[in-house]
Parts: structure tokens; C-alpha cells; sequence
């Protein structure tokens, strides 16, 4: 259990990193998710009870801590309140729209017998679509997170091997990877939601 001194460094740390990540400083943002992620991770996965869920929406988390980092008020709650507070809220609605959407398909069981594994025309339109937009999203990230995220998803290498081909320390790769993700979705939310034609 950490002492109250420990406690009161350790926000004013978080505090003194979202004010920087409310600057746009994205390594201030990349130490927070370091130090606090575990926590957020727990409590998401506490609600959602499914890891990967639980995974994408503490990215989800973090992005929205990037956009919003300048609405933290230090008069109104410790920095681990808020970051867990945001968590809760990301993780119920999460939970919440699982449920809509079980309940959505699960009448639609019977579907699979009239698939077919064939490309309709319109899904191969989508598909060049989504792939253009994808490329587009990847030219506004930084030449290192572009170069670590096409190394793991392009190519398929571990995050290890990928440390040992750029002669980087594992902790920076996975940064990267991260940062740029967060980036990615971010850039992508637009075309995600439907709103880009």
C-alpha cells in the first residue's frame, strides 16, 4: 500500500503529465499510459470480462485522454480518480453496446447457412475504399510509429523482433506501436462512424 507521500508525488506526476499531454506532448502521454495503464486495464477488464475488449478500449482511454487532457481540473479530483473514471464510463458503455448488439444478432443465427465466402461487388468497393483511407491515415503518423506499426502489421514481425531489427529497447517499439494506434484510430473514427463518403 503506498504512503500518503507516495500517493501525493505520484499524482502530482500524472497531473504535471496530462497538463504536458493537454500541450500535445506525446511523450508525456506515452509515460502516462506506462504508469498507469496496468490500473485502467484491470478495472475495464473487471467490467468487460473479455481481454480483448478490455485492450481496445484502454487505447479508446488514452485517446480520449489525448483529446481531452486539457478538461482535467486538479480542484475537482486526483488524476488516477479521472483516468479511472474515464475507464469506467469507456468499459460500461462498452458493456452496454455488446449487449444491444448480442441481442441485435442473435436472431440472425441462421444467416451463416445463406453466406458465401465470395467478395460482393460492393464489399470489394469498400475494401479499396477502407484500404485508401488507411494509407491516407498512416501518412500523418511519425516516420518511426508508420515504420514500427508496418513492421508488426504488414510484415507480421513480434514486437521483439522488431526491437532487435531497429536495434531499439523493447520499451520504445511498443510505444511507438501504441502511440501511432492511438493516432491511427483516432484519424480513422471519421470513417468508422460513416462519415467520410
Amino acid at each position: 500500500m503506498p504512503s500518503e507521500t507516495t500517493k501525493s508525488s505520484q499524482d502530482q506526476e500524472w497531473a504535471k503529465l496530462i497538463a504536458l499531454t493537454a500541450q500535445g506532448d506525446q511523450a508525456a502521454l506515452a509515460t502516462l499510459y506506462d504508469q498507469t495503464s496496468a490500473q485502467v486495464f484491470g478495472l475495464v477488464l473487471k467490467i468487460l470480462s473479455n481481454r480483448e475488449a478490455a485492450e481496445e478500449v484502454t487505447l479508446d482511454v488514452y485517446t480520449q485522454v489525448w483529446r481531452q487532457a486539457h478538461t482535467y481540473d486538479r480542484t475537482r479530483g486526483a488524476p488516477g480518480a479521472w483516468l479511472m473514471m474515464l475507464a469506467r464510463t469507456r468499459a460500461i458503455d462498452r458493456f452496454r453496446a455488446g449487449a444491444v448488439e448480442h441481442a441485435r444478432t442473435e436472431s440472425l443465427d441462421a444467416a451463416h447457412l445463406f453466406a458465401s465466402d465470395d467478395e460482393t461487388p460492393e464489399q470489394d468497393v469498400e475494401g479499396k475504399e477502407r484500404r485508401r483511407y488507411v494509407q491516407q491515415a498512416l501518412t500523418k503518423l511519425a516516420e518511426e510509429q508508420r515504420q514500427a506499426i508496418a513492421l508488426a502489421y504488414f510484415y507480421g514481425l513480434s514486437q521483439s523482433e522488431i526491437a532487435e531489427k531497429l536495434q531499439l529497447p523493447l520499451g520504445t517499439v511498443k510505444t511507438r506501436i501504441r502511440l501511432g494506434m492511438m493516432k491511427l484510430r483516432e484519424a480513422l473514427a471519421p470513417y468508422e462512424a460513416g462519415l467520410v463518403s
